[in-house]
């Protein structure tokens, strides 16, 4: 059921086209002038809206254009019994879906206003899917309260306004981190914060293809370059122009097409495969990678050029296991999105939940921990979930637990025994007050309750 306006000074034609649209389950307001027709816009808006050319007071082509101005999703179609090429070019203009003259059919008109509400539904829904995009990819998305996101995100939102006004080059973003730190996200987020948010991203895995079809796939083909090649294609570089193109896993491209890319990067051209001429591209690179390319460039299996080009601008996105509390809003985040995804009731955690939670390393990172609550949710049951619900390998306990006493006969202490002792040293001096203790050490609070429960340090208590 849609919501119809109908401005039509012919009272019976009004009229039969509201009782014709009643029937088939529509409300219609009707109004026989344009300033009428527009309060009744303001008051209630419709979802298609129908508009006679010739109109008391107001000519259809104004009402047509002020509606648009009301609401520039609404679809409009206008019916005349003065049809020309002349009306048609200035109803389009105007903001016209269609243009029905009269004698008017109602099946006609029927066709375009369903057509209308179909088109209607597809921007609503689009609309929809980029609004969830900003707000799940956003740099609102990347979220934490360690100082290490929280300096993230200051980072991502300065790079990605570093656009030169003189169209110069772009600088490129080099994205370190760990696998499943969320490479993706701040990629996204770099380019939503950026003025080219309204442009394509477009997202390549120098990982998923072979070197041989990689070239194709990012620098296109001419009609004729090869023997299948029956129409020109262009390559992905070419489709991020105005936008930007992201290369994850950067690290497994391999040396010539590493120095195609680095044309791009210093001239904004790209040469398809079998054509003559450059063609010029506004893109900004995006790469991300959780290799050490330093280490690569070493070893020859990356250009030292390339990566001196890449790391202009340049984010490291920490581990799971360096955000301390993070973990635990995290964890609370993805339970009320997976709940809500799969109809659930909503999730807590026990308090054997968090301290699992907080003692596992995550070498997985953040798509481990959504991983294992998407497990948790789907094999729920009970409102709550406890350390056996979240499946984590048993190993997680001989890792973090605490290190035996020492014996006489004993090497050197180990990094971690040495950590515990330090921790234990400065909290036992501060009379276990937290604060004070993270004072001393010189680091945050939430740092030092992640390391209070790796090494499972807990005042004891007299009865």
């Amino acid at each position: 059921m849609a919501h119809l306006l109908v401005i039509e000074d012919e009272q019976v034609l009004a009229k039969n086209v509201a009782r014709y649209f009643e029937r088939q389950g529509h409300v219609v307001t009707l109004a026989h002038d344009g300033h009428h027709g527009l309060s009744l816009a303001q008051e209630n808006p419709p979802d298609v809206a129908i508009v006679d050319f010739q109109l008391p007071s107001l000519n259809g082509i104004e009402v047509v254009r002020e509606l648009r101005r009301l609401d520039e999703e609404l679809r409009i179609v206008m019916i005349t019994g003065h049809g020309s090429i002349d009306v048609a070019v200035e109803a389009m203009k105007a903001g016209s879906m269609d243009l029905l003259t009269k004698p008017l059919s109602l099946g006609s008109l029927a066709n375009v206003v369903q057509r209308a509400l179909q088109e209607r539904a597809g921007r609503t829904m689009l609309r929809y899917y980029r609004h969830r995009e900003q707000q799940h990819a956003s740099i609102h998305a990347l979220l934490g309260d360690a100082p290490c996101m929280r300096e993230l995100r200051r980072l991502v939102e300065a790079l990605a306004q570093a656009e030169p006004s003189d169209g110069s080059p772009l600088p490129a973003v080099l994205i370190e981190g760990e696998t499943g730190t969320g490479k993706e996200l701040v990629a996204r987020a770099c380019h939503l914060a950026s003025p080219r948010s309204a442009g394509p991203f477009i997202e390549v895995n120098c990982a998923a293809l072979p070197n041989a079809l990689m070239e194709d796939e990012l620098f296109g083909h001419e009609k004729g370059a090869f023997t299948d090649a029956r129409t020109r294609k262009p390559g992905l570089v070419e489709a991020a122009d105005g936008g930007t193109l992201f290369l994850d896993e950067i690290g497994e491209l391999e040396l010539s097409l590493q120095a195609k890319l680095l044309r791009v990067l210093e001239n904004l051209k790209v040469r398809p495969i079998g054509a003559l001429h450059d063609r010029r591209v506004n893109v900004r690179v995006v790469a991300a990678t959780n290799r050490d390319l330093s280490r690569d460039t070493r070893a020859g299996r990356f250009r030292s050029d390339l990566l001196y080009r890449l790391s202009v601008l340049h984010l490291r996105v920490p581990p799971l296991r360096d955000r301390g509390d993070d973990v635990i809003l995290l964890a609370r985040e993805f339970l009320q999105r997976l709940a809500t995804r799969y109809g659930r009731p909503a999730l807590s955690l026990e308090a054997d939940a968090v301290q699992a939670l907080f003692t596992y390393a995550w070498p997985g990172n953040v798509r481990e921990l959504r991983n294992c609550l998407e497990r948790a949710v789907l094999m729920q049951r009970g409102p709550k979930l406890g350390a056996d619900d979240l499946g984590l390998p048993a190993a997680a306990e001989e890792r973090h637990a605490p290190p035996q006493a020492p014996v006489a006969a004993a090497g050197p202490a180990s990094l971690e025994s040495m950590e515990r002792q330090h921790l234990l040293d400065a909290l036992e001096a501060s009379g276990w007050n937290v604060s004070l203790a993270a004072r001393e050490l010189q680091i945050t609070r939430d740092t030092l309750r992640y390391r209070m429960a790796k090494h499972r340090l807990q005042r004891d208590v007299e009865p």
